[in-house]
């Protein structure tokens, strides 16, 4: 009696770990590494880290079930993880550069935004972005996304969709944990 009293303390244990691991890998943080370099400097290929799920809202698919509720719009800047608009089975990490309603063009590697005179600053990118894109007018409840390193990254420039809209978003990067502890900002 006594050992499957002892024996089913242990399997409680167990459950209510891997119930907990679950959620938090599921529902709260997102574990991603690095596959290209299209945000280096910022983040470099083979790079791991952990993105807040929860950092904008809920987007979750759960059993065939789509719940999706903005908490927080993204802001300029930020670095997020996401659905690629173009093939939803595979995930990105890119820059938020045009918000809903803003219009981006892009002009002899220079962002700007609505048609304003001064560019975005984008002092941290490796090197001066070469071309001229757009205008591209961001939908409704969509983002338009560059990563870091422009010269060599697949982004909204290059897709055939675009923008990401909010429900493609999975979180926003926060911290890089390895090769070394960095704050993502």
């Amino acid at each position: 009696m006594k050992i499957w009293r002892e024996l089913l303390g242990y399997v409680k244990v167990i459950v209510i770990v891997v119930v907990i691991t679950l959620v938090i890998n599921n529902v709260v943080l997102i574990n991603a590494k690095i596959p290209s370099p299209s945000m280096e400097k910022t983040l470099m290929v083979k790079d791991r880290l952990f993105g807040f799920r929860l950092a904008y809202g809920i987007n979750l698919d759960l059993f065939g079930y789509k719940i999706s509720e903005k908490f927080k719009d993204p802001e300029c800047f930020d670095i997020v993880i996401f659905k690629y608009p173009d093939d939803e089975s595979r995930l990105f990490i890119k820059r938020v550069i045009g918000l809903p309603g803003e219009v981006v063009e892009i002009k002899d590697g220079k962002v700007y935004i609505d048609g304003s005179p001064t560019p975005l600053d984008d002092s941290f990118i490796p090197e001066k972005m070469v071309g001229s894109y757009g205008p591209y007018t961001v939908p409704e409840n969509c983002y338009f996304m560059l990563g870091d390193n422009r010269n060599d990254s697949k982004d909204s420039r290059s897709w055939k969709n675009k923008f990401v809209r909010f429900d493609q978003l999975v979180g926003k990067a926060v911290v890089r944990y390895y090769p070394s502890f960095k704050w993502l900002r």
